[in-house]
């Protein structure tokens, strides 16, 4: 089965070795060019060991367990990290979150572990900006959660409907869009930490289509998320591979949620 998803490739290849290691290639002996043979009781060879592929479901209860994961990390961070420390526990957070996610992204092999990792990292950082806009705009994380979680069923909904389909063409072009913006937000990262101002992120009518903007493309990429869901259903993937399908959809609610809540504060009063 062929995808044009570089990550899914090679998650098919690890699958595939996987599928096979029941054969490794020794004999009775350890000589080269022998399929692995397992005893039994009745003294026949039996076939190697299967390994479980993963399911829709299995993604749903993986996602589910990491947005727990997740929010108690982030209600721990809300409550146990002091505001004096809430700048540093943000910024840190953010750097490891964004090393986890790469490390995640790019390597061969589905890790658990990194993954769950990844959802206690983002809960802290997601608490530390959640309390930090409370602070300034009482009730706005509710309107964020909620506008996060609505925007994340409707596209659930469109892609189900197939209205939304991640053709070849709008998986490159939406691969191109979020490194550029990336690119973008990276950038402004640098010129904030010298003090310069570049409008994207001071509440400024540039800033707020700038948020508009990283909305639609963080909402449309969980069509990717859906369909890198059903080519590893389709692959046949070991079922551990679930953690990587729901770290991606963690990844773009984390993404959207963030830019909800920033938005939503570029119009709260300033009473």
């Amino acid at each position: 089965m062929k995808t044009s998803n570089p990550v899914l490739a090679r998650l098919g290849q690890a699958a595939e070795r996987e599928r096979s290691a029941g054969y490794a290639p020794t004999g009775p002996y350890g000589q080269p060019g022998y399929p692995q043979q397992y005893p039994t009781e009745a003294g026949y060879p039996a076939a190697p060991p299967t390994v479980d592929t993963m399911s829709i479901d299995d993604v749903v209860v993986k996602t589910v367990t990491l947005l727990g994961i997740l929010g108690v990390s982030a209600a721990a961070a809300w409550v146990l990290v002091p505001d004096a420390l809430l700048g540093a526990a943000w910024i840190g957070a953010a750097v490891v979150g964004l090393v986890l996610g790469l490390i995640i992204s790019f390597s061969r092999m589905a890790n658990p572990a990194l993954v769950v990792a990844y959802a206690v990292v983002e809960g802290v950082f997601v608490g530390m900006v959640s309390k930090f806009f409370n602070s300034l705009y009482d009730g706005i994380v509710v309107q964020a959660v909620t506008a996060t979680f609505g925007v994340f069923f409707v596209m659930a909904m469109l892609y189900k409907a197939k209205v939304i389909r991640a053709t070849p063409k709008f998986v490159k072009g939406m691969i191109a869009v979020m490194a550029g913006l990336f690119a973008v937000m990276l950038i402004n990262l640098v010129f904030a930490l010298f003090g310069v101002n570049t409008g994207l992120r001071d509440g400024s009518p540039l800033a707020i289509g700038f948020s508009l903007v990283c909305i639609v493309v963080a909402s449309l990429s969980f069509v990717l998320s859906f369909k890198e869901v059903e080519d590893g259903v389709r692959m046949g993937l070991p079922q551990r591979y679930s953690w990587v399908a729901a770290f991606g959809i963690l990844v773009s609610l984390v993404w959207l949620y963030i830019e909800i809540l920033r938005l939503l504060s570029y119009f709260q009063g300033d009473d």
